[in-house]
This record gives C-alpha cells, structure tokens and sequence, in this order.
C-alpha cells in the first residue's frame, strides 16, 4: 500500500508539472507570435512586462542599483576618467560605464570571499596562503581596470596601424577631384576598421550641424592618439589658411608611413630586452639543471 500511494503521488506531481510546463511554454509561444505582429500592444500591464526578454526583467534592476550604489562611492575625477578610457576603447554608451561600476563594487565585495575561500575552504596556510590571497585580492580589485586598459591599447594600435593607409587612400580620392568630405565617405565605406568608424561618426556629426573643426577635434580626443592628432591640427590649419588639403594629406601620409616603420623598429628593438626575463627565470635554471647537474650528482657520489 505505501509503494502504491509513493507511486500515486508521484505521478499526480509529474501531471501537475506537466501541465504546468505544457501552459508556460503555451503562453511564450503567445507571446513570442504576438511579438511578430506590427503594431501589437497589450493593455494588461504585467502582460507588458512579461513580454520583455528575461535580461530586462531580473538583470538589468540588480546592475541599475548596483551601478547607482557604485556611483555613489565613485569619485567625480575617476568617473571622468573611466568614461574617457570606454570612449577610447570604442563603447560609447553610458550603461556600459554603469555596468562597469556595478562589476568594480561586486568585485569589492568578493574579497572577503576569496579571503574565506583560501583559509577556509582550501585551507591553505603560511605563505603560500597569503600569497594566494594577495594576488586573488589584486585581480579582483585591478582587473577590471586592466582590461579597459588593454582594450584601449589595441584599440589606439589598430588606429595607428591603418592611418598611413587611410590617408593614402584619401589621397587618390582627393587628387581625383572629390571633396574632402566625398572622399572621407569613400574611405569609411572601403576599409573597415576602428579608425573609419571614427570618421564615420565626425561625418555624421559634421552632417548633423557641427562643424568641421569641432567635430574633428572631439574624434581626437575620443581618439587619444598623437598620430591622429597632427593629422586633426595639420587638417585644422589647411582649412584656416587655405593651402591645398591634397598636398597636406601626401605629406601627413608620408609622415604616418615613417611613424609606423619607426613604431615597428622600436618595436623590434624591444624584443630583446623582453625576451631577457623569461630567459632568466624559465630557460637559464633549467639549462643549468641539465649542464651542471650530472656533475653535482657525480661529485656527491665519489665525495
């Protein structure tokens, strides 16, 4: 009698969550066709906010008050900073500032975790332990950082790297007899890249009404590379004194192409150097171990 009421009761659970599953996925399935049709709109408010996606609906409440309690906590100066560097590194958006507070304060907050976690759970002790603590603690708190960091790094490198071409190739088109702006137009549609999209944005804010000049100098600042910022003056100054933008833009392709073979060249001579501290500390011990110890082990042994 007891496996048989077990048996009942289980599959009356397994009916109800049958049925239960069966209605959920009939009311997405409502909902996902109800999303293709144009013009749709659901006068029940909790039906409103059930068509949402799930990332607005849990996610994005948790980042909106962790953001706001990171911001709180945040200093004017580095809020400055931080929006500068996104900017640098291509996000232009202002909740990707605010996501990156949310994950620095919960990054904060895992310290004392990963304190716990080593002492507790691992157990580890001594020096080993604290070592362990230490660096988890620093890549907690100055990894975010890091990677912004680097993301801007490549992204200034790319731009570095395809200026010379970009300007060769604004070169041809101005000597075809576009416009400077046509032959910008040209340019972004032909080569892709970090570089183009920023003249993509200055096209399309020259278009919405600001000036040239302005426009010019807020993608130098976006920017933050020197390269490009003697490209944004020299251009500044052909259109204040009226030389030819054809001859300027041959003469600043030339210089970029000198600066990238110099900025390979150094790169190169680095190499060397670079190369020393792995040497040191990777290669040279265990090339000891095998030159040197065969005779230690021979001279212990006849000693």
């Amino acid at each position: 009698m007891l496996i048989l009421a077990l048996l009942l009761l289980g599959a009356s659970v397994g009916v109800v969550i049958f049925v239960l599953g069966s209605s959920a996925e009939e009311r997405s399935t409502v909902r996902a066709s109800l999303r293709q049709l144009e013009g749709y709109e659901v006068d029940n408010v909790r039906e409103q906010e059930l068509l949402k996606p799930m990332r607005e609906r849990t996610v994005a409440p948790v980042v909106g008050v962790l953001s706001g309690i990171g911001n709180r906590f945040t200093p004017e100066g580095y809020k400055e900073k931080t929006r500068l560097r996104f900017m640098a590194a291509g996000y232009r958006d202002q909740d990707t500032v605010d996501r990156f507070f949310a994950l620095r304060l919960v990054l904060f907050a895992m310290v004392p975790v990963a304190w716990w976690l080593i002492y507790g759970v691992v157990a580890l002790t001594g020096m080993t332990g604290l070592a362990a603590a230490v660096l988890l603690s620093v890549a907690l708190v100055l990894g975010p950082d890091a990677i912004v960091n680097r993301r801007v790094e490549e992204r200034q490198m790319a731009i570095r790297r395809a200026l010379p071409d970009v300007l060769d190739l604004l070169v041809i088109s101005v000597e075809a007899g576009l416009g400077f702006e046509q032959a910008l137009d040209r340019t972004v549609a032909a080569v892709p890249g970090p570089l183009t999209e920023e003249f993509a944005r200055m096209l399309g804010e020259v278009r919405a009404g600001a000036t040239r000049a302005n426009a010019m100098r807020a993608m130098e600042r976006r920017c933050d590379v020197p390269e490009l910022r003697s490209f944004v003056l020299a251009i500044l100054q052909a259109d204040t004194f009226g030389v030819s933008i054809g001859r300027v833009l041959r003469a600043q392709a030339d210089e970029m192409r000198i600066k990238r073979r110099q900025l390979a060249q150094e790169r190169a001579q680095k190499a060397p150097v670079k190369m020393l501290i792995p040497m040191v500390f990777c290669v040279f011990p265990a090339l000891f171990v095998v030159v040197i110890g065969p005779a230690v082990i021979s001279m212990s042994q006849n000693l």
